[in-house]
């Protein structure tokens, strides 16, 4: 499968991380799962897939109050970062999104604009040995308010000093297309794993540590 951008020519070029660098969104959503189920909290896949985007810890909050739960905010982010590293080893680029920064490399500048923390989008893209590539990270926590805003975006673009209109947005969630229209700049959607055959296995981390809730 070939992306197929948008009439240029760019200045730079905008990432989104999980899901459009790294393939690893279904790594996410084990970690999710296990990390939520400790605390019962349920957290479908096509609830996962329609928030990407959302920064780690507006998701747990956003799921305590629709489920009236109590889950520790901190605790249980840092308990699904952990399983998300633990799962590193498994993690493939994306390879559609890989040729154009295989391609453009050294002749524009990037960014990566993530919901994810900084460390976890460090990670990834150490794994990925991509880290290189990027001139600044936008990470959760750097901004104010999260996609579908274009507050992230925006400023990316200022940290690279090229102009909104003059950026390329690669995003694999409707949140982050609507942030980057909303931020003046041109986008291509990148396809869902289902989409772009998988081309690997995914597996839960072997016997992890368990968190288990405080007694009522």
């Amino acid at each position: 499968m070939k992306l197929k951008l948008p009439p240029g020519p760019f200045s730079a070029y905008l990432f989104d991380c999980d899901g459009t660098i790294a393939d690893s969104m279904p790594l996410h959503y084990l970690a999710w799962k296990q990390a939520l189920g400790e605390w019962h909290c349920e957290f479908s896949e096509d609830l996962f897939y329609a928030w990407g985007g959302r920064p780690t810890t507006e998701i747990i909050s956003t799921l305590n109050q629709a489920q009236a739960l109590n889950m520790p905010v901190d605790a249980v982010a840092r308990r699904k970062e952990d399983l998300y590293f633990a799962l590193l080893p498994q993690l493939k680029p994306v390879p559609e999104v890989l040729e154009h920064i295989e391609a453009q490399h050294g002749r524009i500048p990037f960014a990566v604009v993530s919901g994810s923390a900084r460390d976890s989008v460090t990670a990834s893209l150490d794994v990925l040995n991509l880290r290189d590539r990027f001139d600044t990270l936008v990470c959760a926590g750097e901004y104010q308010k999260s996609k579908p805003d274009p507050e992230a975006f925006l400023l990316a673009a200022s940290k690279l000093g090229v102009a909104p209109t003059r950026c390329l947005v690669f995003e694999d969630t409707d949140m982050g297309i609507q942030a980057a229209t909303a931020a003046g700049m041109s986008s291509v959607k990148v396809p869902p794993p289902w989409q772009r055959r998988l081309s690997y296995r995914v597996h839960p981390p072997p016997n992890p540590p368990t968190i288990r809730p405080p007694p009522s």
